[in-house]
């Protein structure tokens, strides 16, 4: 990509591994990004809000991002994303092949595997009817779709009635534990109203992830008490985020997991671009930090850690109610 290219962008992206940030002059610099000899799994995304998914998973690929959950909902969303999440990534993998060389005889690198998981965002939550949930039990019947979400309650925007979100978030939690999924919370200056709800429902047998988690220790420990996973984002990378720092240094490693939530928080020295998936790798290396993983077999465990519980809970076989088969 020429200067004048990066020049003309507001999203300077290319088909190599590198980030790059705006000086105050106009022009664009490349920024060191972070190695690890091993890759991550990007637990929360939202590739169909990108400008280039397959782009987008191309350098996810490159940066050694192998697993990625993309995440729908039914109100918002079109179902025809669902049925594009393959084609994008023979796509990416293709571009791949002819931008990346075989270099005596070393891996390529991979398209990272891509699931989904839909549901109806608590800022939708006043259109959730009958009908909608009908649909949603289509949308989740799809092939590639891993898990219920994401769902919950957001006070901090209340774009839907909180009497709305609450109605919402039960029929939701019922209908993954009937369908045998795990669930993707979405849980903003909400925790103690979500807990309540969850210990009155139930938690679902096959598992909670809080996504992009952004509160404290305190508020966050009956959740990872009860065996509830932990997502954390870029926001663990901003100088404002000790209490974000606090808690992604407790979870347990076999709860944590790592996340973008593309396209929006990006993590430093990327913040207020766009987010993508390949951005993984900064809040990678920040969570380390946190976590003391100092040296590279330390960083290597932490981030394979990581990875597995991303795989465990989200990447599944169909369940039997996914599969239409006899209760």
């Amino acid at each position: 990509m020429s200067d004048e290219e990066l020049l003309a962008g507001e999203e300077p992206l290319s088909a190599d591994d590198l980030f790059r940030v705006r000086k105050k002059n106009g022009e664009w610099k490349a920024v060191e990004t972070p190695k690890f000899g091993v890759t991550v799994a990007d637990a929360h995304t939202h590739l169909q809000y990108l400008a280039d998914p397959v782009l987008a998973l191309a350098r996810a690929g490159l940066a050694g991002v192998s697993f990625i959950c993309t995440v729908l909902d039914v109100f918002e969303d079109d179902e025809e994303v669902l049925d594009r999440l393959r084609p994008w990534t023979h796509q990416a993998a293709v571009s791949m092949q002819r931008t990346v060389p075989c270099c005596c005889g070393a891996p390529r690198p991979r398209v990272p595997q891509v699931r989904a998981a839909v549901g109806c965002h608590p800022h939708n939550a006043a259109r959730y009817d009958a009908a909608l949930e009908e649909k949603l039990r289509t949308w989740l019947r799809k092939p590639d779709v891993v898990a219920l979400g994401e769902i919950g309650l957001d006070y901090h925007y209340d774009f839907s009635p909180a009497a709305d979100q609450k109605r919402a978030f039960r029929a939701q939690l019922r209908l993954a534990k009937e369908a045998g999924l795990p669930v993707v919370l979405h849980v903003r200056e909400a925790l103690a109203d979500a807990w309540e709800i969850v210990q009155d429902e139930g938690l679902p047998e096959a598992g909670v992830l809080l996504h992009c988690f952004t509160d404290t220790w305190e508020a966050l420990g009956p959740w990872v008490e009860a065996g509830c996973s932990v997502s954390f984002g870029g926001a663990i990378t901003f100088g404002d985020a000790d209490a974000i720092r606090d808690a992604a240094a407790r979870v347990p490693v076999g709860q944590l997991l790592l996340e973008t939530d593309a396209p929006y928080m990006a993590p430093k020295p990327l913040r207020g671009q766009k987010c993508e998936p390949a951005q993984m790798v900064f809040t990678a290396e920040r969570l380390c930090e946190v976590r003391g993983a100092d040296d590279e077999d330390a960083r290597r465990e932490l981030l394979l850690a990581t990875q597995r519980n991303a795989l465990a809970l989200l990447d599944r076989k169909p369940t039997a109610w996914q599969a239409g088969e006899p209760r």
